[in-house]
C-alpha cells in the first residue's frame, strides 16, 4: 500500500476577462525577445492569432499555424525544425486548443533536450525543464494548460499515445474566457465533454493508496486535492456545459466552462485517468474522431461499468449533477447518473453509439486488448478491467 500522494501543478495561472492583455508583462519576467507561437489555421482565421500578436511589439515573433487535430508524430517533427530555423527561441506560445498546446510543450521538449518524440514516450523520461512554454487556451476542454501530458497520434502503429512528465508543465497558464467566444458549438462540445470526462475519471480514480505501481507516478490515484477539483469540475461543467453549446455568445457559461476545464486539467494530471482514455485511445487509431468526442462517448458505459466500485463517489457525482441520490438504491443512483450522461450527450449533439462513428464487432477485441496495454490508466480504474470486462462494455457501447 502506497502511503504518500503528492500535488503538481502550473506554477503561474492567470485568469479572467481580457487576462490576455497581460501577455507582455509575462513575457518581461523571462527577458524574452524571440517568440514562437504555435497555433493553427482555425485561430489564425477567427482573428485570435491576430489579437495576441498585436500584444507583441517590440518582440521578433515567428508563428507555426500548421497544427492540426490529434496531432501526429511527423507533425511534431516539422515544427520543431521550424522553430530551429530560428537563431533562438525565448518563449513558446501554444495558443489554440489542446493540440497547439500539446505541440508547443513536444517542441519545448525537444529544443531543450533534442532528439525524436518516440525517445520520451511514457513517464518520467523528460530528463529535466523543457524551453519556457506560455499556454493560451481557446477551448474549454483538454486541460492541457496545466497538465504533465502532451499526446500523439503514432500513425505507424494506429494509436495515440502520449508523453507523461512533470518537466512538460507549462510555465504560465493565461486563461481568457473571450478568446473561447468563437468556439463553434461542435468543437464546443467535445472539447467541454473531454474535461467532464477528465473530471469523472479523476474522481472515480482509485484512491493513491491502492494503486499497485512501483516508484514516482504521475498518475497516482485520487488523493483529497484531486477529489476536491474534480467535484467542482463537475459541478460547473454539469450547469454550464449545455449553455455553452447552444449559447455560444454567453460569456459567463463560457467563462465556467474554461473554469472547469482547467480545475479537470489540475486534478486528472495528478490522479490520473482511467478506463475511457484508456479505450478512446486505440479508438482514436482507428477512425478520424476528435479524442473528445470519443472519451465522451465512452463516458456512460465506462460510469457504469465502475459504479458498484466507487460507490459513494456515484452519489457524490449524482448530486453534482443535482440529482436526487438521498434514500435511494445505489443502483437507482448509478441508472439516473448514466441516464443524465446519455441525455446530456444528446443535447449537445455528441454520438452514444461506437457504431455512429464507425466501429465494428469485429474491431472490439483488438481495442479491449490494446486499451488493457495502457498500464498507466489501467491500474487508476477502480475496477479491474479485463479482456472479456471490455469487451462487454465495447458491446454495450456499440
Amino acid at each position: 500500500m502506497r502511503a504518500t500522494w503528492e500535488f503538481v501543478s502550473t506554477k503561474n495561472i492567470v485568469f479572467g476577462y481580457g487576462s490576455v492583455e497581460k501577455l507582455d508583462h509575462i513575457l518581461q519576467r523571462f527577458n524574452a525577445r524571440n517568440v514562437l507561437i504555435i497555433t493553427d489555421q482555425g485561430i489564425r482565421q477567427a482573428g485570435i492569432l491576430e489579437r495576441v500578436a498585436s500584444l507583441l511589439q517590440g518582440y521578433h515573433v515567428m508563428v507555426y499555424d500548421q497544427a492540426v487535430p490529434e496531432p501526429p508524430i511527423q507533425s511534431a517533427l516539422e515544427c520543431y525544425e521550424h522553430a530551429r530555423s530560428v537563431q533562438q527561441t525565448d518563449v513558446i506560445i501554444g495558443l489554440g486548443g489542446g493540440s497547439s498546446i500539446d505541440l508547443a510543450k513536444v517542441v519545448a521538449l525537444l529544443m531543450a533536450h533534442g532528439g525524436h518524440p518516440r525517445d520520451y514516450f511514457g513517464e518520467n523520461k523528460v530528463p529535466g525543464p523543457v524551453a519556457p512554454l506560455i499556454a493560451i487556451p481557446t477551448t474549454a476542454g483538454t486541460g492541457s494548460e496545466v497538465t504533465s501530458i502532451t499526446v500523439l497520434t503514432d500513425t505507424e502503429n494506429n494509436l495515440k499515445t502520449g508523453i507523461s512528465d512533470n518537466h512538460l508543465r507549462p510555465a504560465v497558464a493565461l486563461l481568457d474566457p473571450t478568446l473561447t467566444l468563437k468556439l463553434p458549438p461542435y468543437v464546443t462540445a467535445c472539447s467541454g465533454i473531454d474535461a467532464l470526462a477528465h473530471a469523472i475519471e479523476a474522481y472515480m480514480a482509485k484512491p493513491f493508496q491502492y494503486i499497485e505501481a512501483d516508484g514516482e507516478l504521475l498518475f497516482q490515484g485520487a488523493n483529497p486535492i484531486s477529489d476536491a477539483l474534480a467535484i467542482q469540475a463537475i459541478k460547473l461543467i454539469a450547469d454550464h456545459l449545455v449553455v455553452a453549446v447552444q449559447q455560444g455568445s454567453k460569456l459567463e457559461a463560457r467563462s465556467q466552462m474554461l473554469l472547469g476545464s482547467l480545475l479537470a486539467g489540475m486534478a486528472f494530471s495528478n490522479a490520473g485517468t482511467a478506463a475511457a482514455h484508456a479505450l478512446a485511445y486505440p479508438i482514436g487509431g482507428l477512425i478520424k474522431a476528435p479524442h473528445g468526442e470519443l472519451t465522451g462517448l465512452l463516458l456512460p458505459y465506462v460510469v457504469e461499468f465502475n459504479a458498484h466500485a466507487a460507490k459513494e463517489k456515484v452519489r457524490n457525482i449524482a448530486q453534482a449533477f443535482g440529482l436526487p441520490s438521498e434514500g435511494i438504491s445505489t443502483k437507482e443512483v448509478k441508472d439516473r447518473l448514466v441516464a443524465a450522461l446519455f441525455d446530456l450527450l444528446k443535447s449537445i449533439g455528441l454520438p452514444t453509439k461506437l457504431s455512429e462513428i464507425g466501429i465494428h464487432k469485429e474491431q472490439l477485441p483488438e481495442i479491449a486488448k490494446k486499451a488493457l496495454t495502457i498500464e498507466r490508466l489501467i491500474r487508476n480504474n477502480p475496477r479491474i478491467p479485463t479482456q472479456e470486462g471490455f469487451e462487454q462494455l465495447l458491446t454495450k457501447a456499440l
